[in-house]
């Protein structure tokens, strides 16, 4: 992936994005909840519009110019996100619809196919519920049995027993490459390294990491990256994984149905080629090739230009709510975290703060954001969250900390 590293024209990128000039009754939206969903370009938007205005047709069906057209935008936005992940092959990539469907795919085609009793499988405290719901149902099926790395008091994992939780039983460490909660990035390549060297595969939750942060999946070694297309500018129900092509040669379909079989017998079937094993019945094709515009887009700017704007907004942002007296969860040092911010604010519990906060045009989300075993490490049932993208600006967050102070007053009263 060729990428460079110049700062943001933030303006111009917000000129982009049609829903950022919308106002929330009197007061322009402040949209700081990017962790949850991204907005989109008109540049995606435009592309997804111009396939179902132009192009429509089932991909891989039909010899009819329409098919062929829907068919080479379908793999071109797969060869689009090959190249956006360091990925030599693109059918190393199989299209979801995102990340929770990815990892599903992992835990039931490739756990349930290779696991068995007494293994082990590694997870973290830092999980997305979307990491590790899916491994519960494959441990119950297969008897495999589930771990957890720890979290340190600032957030980060507690690799001080990852010898005693890496064994040879381990054939899975399965972990996110950014918290979705409290920002903290994870240092995969160790962790790679160390779960390779006892024979164990990883799986990486990439939902948060792909939108910020250069990947290049030849210099991770991961077995299995997961992304979601919402999460970094493109549309919902749009994603994906990544896989080493011989483990997904190995692997089971999840699902059944047309295009994902080579030959129907009364008894048996075989299988399509990888990806298309895998993936069965008319997929996202609209949604992807939609990805694919929102790849353009992310490559035009350059991840590391991305990630050096989120280093900008987010220490900026830390230090604002800690100097307006918000309790921070998580790293406090920007250059080792991502934009998601969870907080307390005074005493107001996070849904009342949020409900206040939008009567002021700030969207951010309340909650446990998917993350109840981050949450219970800390001690609270829910955060506040302010996550922040390319098109957020410092000013936004002035008014974030305004807006927080109008709450205190109205909670005060």
């Amino acid at each position: 992936m060729t990428d460079h590293r110049d700062a943001l024209d933030v303006g111009a990128i917000r000129a982009d994005f049609p829903i950022l000039s919308r106002m929330i009754g009197d007061k322009p939206l402040v949209y700081l909840d990017s962790a949850a969903t991204s907005q989109k370009p008109t540049q995606v938007i435009r592309a997804e519009s111009d396939f179902y205005a132009n192009h429509n047709a089932n991909a891989h069906r039909s010899i009819y110019r329409l098919g062929e057209e829907a068919t080479e935008l379908f793999e071109g936005a797969r060869a689009k996100l090959a190249r956006f992940f360091g990925a030599s092959d693109p059918a190393t990539i199989v299209f979801t619809r995102g990340t929770t469907e990815s990892m599903n795919l992992v835990a039931q085609a490739w756990g349930r196919t290779f696991l068995k009793p007494g293994d082990e499988i590694l997870l973290t405290d830092l999980e997305h519920h979307s990491n590790i719901v899916p491994w519960q149902l494959t441990a119950a099926v297969t008897g495999a049995s589930l771990r957890y790395i720890p979290l340190t008091d600032d957030g980060q994992l507690d690799l001080s027993e990852l010898g005693s939780l890496l064994t040879e039983r381990t054939k899975i460490l399965s972990v996110t490459g950014m918290s979705n909660s409290i920002g903290t990035i994870t240092p995969l390549r160790q962790l790679v390294d160390a779960a390779h060297a006892v024979g164990a595969v990883v799986a990486v939750d990439a939902a948060q990491l792909a939108p910020h942060h250069p990947i290049d999946v030849d210099e991770i070694d991961c077995d299995f990256l997961t992304f979601s297309g919402h999460k970094m500018l493109g549309p919902t129900a749009s994603g994906g994984l990544f896989a080493k092509r011989e483990l997904l040669e190995t692997m089971n379909p999840m699902f059944g149905g047309g295009d994902m079989i080579r030959e129907v017998f009364r008894d048996h079937s075989t299988w399509n080629d990888v990806p298309y094993k895998f993936e069965a019945g008319t997929m996202q094709i609209a949604q992807q090739v939609g990805l694919g515009a929102a790849v353009d887009y992310l490559e035009a700017l350059g991840m590391s230009s991305v990630r050096a704007h989120e280093e900008e907004i987010t220490r900026y942002a830390i230090e604002c709510l800690l100097q307006a007296g918000a309790t921070i969860y998580g790293p406090k040092d920007a250059s080792i975290r991502g934009g998601a911010v969870s907080f307390w604010f005074r005493d107001i519990h996070p849904h009342d703060l949020a409900t206040v906060l939008d009567d002021e045009g700030v969207a951010i989300r309340a909650g446990h954001h998917c993350a109840q075993l981050v949450m219970r490490r800390f001690d609270t049932s829910a955060t506040a969250r302010a996550s922040f993208y390319v098109y957020n600006t410092k000013e936004e967050v002035d008014v974030l900390v305004e807006a927080l102070a109008r709450a205190e007053e109205f909670f005060r009263h």
